[in-house]
């Protein structure tokens, strides 16, 4: 069986500060893009046509067209506020009219754009390759289904944290799980992806992929707590993480290759799920041991536990405890 990284012995609890610093600054990277847009009367974020309903169409052309001269060319046939992206290669492009109508002014846009479209560069110049529409009222219960499926992982989440962890624990793991999310949507902000039912899902992925490498990790700093071996609980964090870091490496790299090949090949449509779930991958990674283990670390400090509850744990706190007043004493 391969083994990397076997016996490595590395102070990952050593930099948490650093590295919550620059967690927070992205964060309010990420917050400070979503002010600026709303600021600017832009759309804070970009939804999809699934969540604000109107129609989506993407064409072919047989030559590649001037953008100036398409754009023209739709506000001609009454959309001025249609949003034209090159999709891919010269000759493709989407074009999005977002509407707060009814489902048949919506579907007649797509029909009045095409026949724009043909009239401009003929019915062998263009091919529309794609047309969807979603009425105002889908696309509104849509975004409510969406928020309600993260509401929903969030406590299913709570509830099983609850029944295989103790509070302390469970705490730590919900706030990395917390994080993730947070994060991912500033990372969404940042590269002005397009929030589609897809997406949505990207994020419900991330939530359980975090919430699993968090809890393999948890899982080893439990079996290590009560072998009542003398250490604090800072070197039973890193001896943790030291451990299960072969697992890490291994699952990380392989789910990272298969991202990264949707990234790069599967093409415009799928490519922001692809920029979360490889995004998600680095900032599950990251919680699991800067997020989750340092607030694990601030909470056993906080309100630590009695000797009745486990041995070996009290133990390795009382250490970690008398490790750090030693410390305090001789730096006076």
């Amino acid at each position: 069986m391969l083994r990397i990284l076997h016996g490595t012995n590395y102070d990952f609890i050593k930099f948490w500060r650093v590295m919550v610093a620059l967690t927070v600054a992205f964060i309010v990277l990420g917050v400070g893009m979503v002010v600026q847009r709303f600021a600017s009367g832009k759309a804070p974020v970009n939804y999809s046509i699934e969540f604000t309903g109107g129609t989506l169409m993407q064409v072919q052309f047989a030559q590649p067209p001037q953008g100036d001269e398409l754009r023209a060319v739709i506000s001609a046939a009454g959309y001025s506020s249609a949003e034209l992206q090159q999709f891919g290669s010269p000759l493709e492009y989407t074009v999005r009219v977002r509407l707060g109508g009814e489902e048949a002014a919506v579907d007649s846009s797509r029909m009045q754009i095409q026949r724009a479209l043909q009239a401009k560069y003929g019915n062998d110049g263009v091919t529309v390759r794609r047309g969807e529409f979603v009425g105002p009222r889908v696309g509104d219960e849509l975004r409510r289904n969406a928020l309600l499926a993260i509401l929903i992982s969030f406590a299913v989440t709570l509830i099983y944290l609850a029944v295989r962890f103790e509070w302390r624990f469970g705490v730590a793991a919900v706030a990395a799980t917390a994080h993730d999310t947070i994060t991912t949507i500033a990372f969404i902000s940042v590269m002005h992806l397009e929030v589609s039912l897809t997406v949505v899902a990207a994020i419900l992925t991330v939530i359980g992929y975090s919430l699993n490498d968090t809890i393999i990790i948890f899982d080893r700093v439990r079996e290590n707590l009560r072998k009542q071996r003398r250490e604090s609980l800072r070197d039973v964090l890193n001896r943790s993480i030291n451990e299960t870091l072969p697992r890490s490496i291994m699952t990380h790299a392989t789910t990272l290759a298969a991202t990264v090949a949707l990234l790069l090949f599967a093409g415009e449509v799928i490519r922001p799920f692809s920029w979360v779930m490889t995004f998600g991958i680095v900032t599950g990674t990251f919680s699991s041991v800067y997020v989750a283990g340092a607030l694990l670390l601030y909470i056993e400090y906080r309100w630590p536990r009695s000797d009745g509850e486990n041995k070996g744990t009290s133990r390795a706190l009382a250490e970690g405890r008398k490790q750090k007043d030693s410390g305090e004493m001789g730096g006076r």
